[in-house]
């Protein structure tokens, strides 16, 4: 049986990959990626030379059984994503369940992924999270946020510059406007940004500055309420 590495690769700082990441991706028989364009710049730069495939997310549910076919015949494979680490929020998760049901060696990199510094720098509690994503584009998205109206847990979402003010206002509607949280742009790149404060605060600032890069919002859970508090209010309402 060969061994599926699944490995992160920079966010931004192409300083950010790791000395085993390059010798996994040096070592392999076959590197999977996104996008070949894109790991071609990157196997480049750390004059990585190996065979690249296309695994994305309209091709692998197909090309699946045959990379796991030649991970049973002993080969070493390498998936990695246009940016971060593979499975979040990039193709991963399904390549990784079947080799791991067919008894095959299941190895993830540690390495950079975008929420992780988002969160520890955002100022919000980090103890306990809830990772959303990307949320749906269309159908069904306001149910979901409506389902996240009552989560305590510090709650993280990925989105687009062309549709952050409207996620921004969507989030007011929701959790109120004065939920705090942290937009953070550019992540690991020359220009990058954290932008503090209330959604209302957030949303004029982003109404005034047009939002450029990708985006990771950081958005406070819904503070709970003391058991001390709930019993004042308990008794104001039974004395009314």
């Amino acid at each position: 049986m060969g061994t599926l590495y699944l490995v992160p690769t920079p966010v931004g700082n192409m300083e950010d990959m790791t000395l085993r990441a390059i010798r996994i991706l040096k070592e392999a028989d076959l590197v999977l990626c996104e996008d070949t364009r894109t790991s071609g710049i990157l196997l480049k730069h750390f004059e990585i030379k190996n065979r690249l495939m296309s695994h994305h997310k309209f091709n692998e549910h197909a090309s699946s059984a045959g990379i796991v076919n030649r991970l049973k015949a002993g080969e070493t494979v390498a998936l990695i994503s246009d940016a971060g680490t593979p499975g979040i929020s990039d193709p991963g998760f399904f390549l990784a369940r079947e080799a791991a049901a067919n008894g095959i060696t299941v190895q993830t990199l540690p390495g950079a992924t975008a929420f992780v510094p988002a969160l520890v720098s955002s100022g919000l509690p980090c103890d306990r999270f809830c990772f959303e994503g990307f949320l749906p584009q269309k159908k069904g998205r306001k149910t979901h946020l409506e389902s996240l109206a009552e989560e305590t847990r510090t709650m993280i979402f990925y989105e687009s510059p062309y549709r952050v003010v409207k996620t921004l206002e969507q989030f007011a509607e929701i959790f109120g406007t004065e939920r705090q949280i942290s937009c953070c742009r550019e992540i690991s790149k020359i220009h990058e940004e954290s932008v503090r404060g209330t959604l209302a605060e957030v949303i004029a600032h982003f109404k005034e500055t047009e939002p450029r890069g990708e985006f990771v919002i950081v958005v406070a859970g819904k503070e709970k309420i003391k058991s001390s508090d709930r019993k004042k209010q308990t008794d104001k309402n039974n004395n009314v």
